[in-house]
């Protein structure tokens, strides 16, 4: 499954292109991880899964003031 949203969808409530970017990647290290350690084998790509999460809510990007809308 492919997963590609629209950028102004994800970045609503002024969140930051950069603060996207580095949650994104965080939590998707912590996804391929987290099925390293339960041997688990995953189909999709750890960066469309992480993306997924921050969409529907699952995962909240907490940003500083100052870096908003960069």
């Amino acid at each position: 499954m492919k997963f590609n949203p629209s950028l102004k969808n994800v970045l609503k409530d002024h969140m930051s292109r950069y603060s996207l970017v580095i949650a994104t990647a965080k939590r998707a290290r912590e996804i391929s991880e987290e099925a390293e350690k339960n041997g688990e084998i995953l189909t999709e790509k750890t960066v469309s899964l992480a993306l997924e999460e921050i969409v529907d809510g699952k995962v909240r990007v907490v940003e500083p003031e100052e870096i908003r809308n960069i």
